[in-house]
C-alpha cells in the first residue's frame, strides 16, 4: 500500500465516519475522530453483515485494501449511536 492510497483510505473512513455520526446526530468529535469512527465502523458493520448474511454493496478497492463504504457507514452510525448514548448516560450521573 503506497501513502497515496493510505491517505485515500484515510478520507474515505472520514467521510464514512463524519456520515455515520450525521445519520445519528452524534458529534463526537473532528476529523481524527471520524477516519477512527470511520475505520472501526468498517469492522463492526462487515462483521455484523457477514454474521447476518447480508452481501456487500458499494465496496471501494484502496491499494489492494476493500473498503465497504455502506457497512462502515452503518458500523459508524451503530458506533456514534452507542458512544454518545454512553456519553449522554454519563452527563447526567455527575448532575
Amino acid at each position: 500500500m503506497t501513502l497515496l492510497s493510505f491517505l485515500l483510505l484515510l478520507l474515505i473512513a472520514a467521510l464514512a465516519g463524519a456520515a455515520g455520526q450525521a445519520l445519528v446526530g452524534y458529534d463526537l468529535g473532528g476529523c481524527l475522530v471520524s477516519i477512527v469512527i470511520g475505520l472501526i465502523g468498517a469492522y463492526v458493520g462487515t462483521w455484523l453483515a457477514a454474521q447476518l448474511g447480508l452481501p456487500s454493496f458499494l465496496v471501494i478497492d484502496v491499494g489492494g485494501e476493500a473498503f465497504p463504504v455502506v457497512w462502515a457507514v452503518l458500523g459508524s452510525a451503530l458506533l456514534a449511536l452507542g458512544f454518545g448514548l454512553i456519553r449522554r448516560t454519563t452527563a447526567r450521573r455527575r448532575i
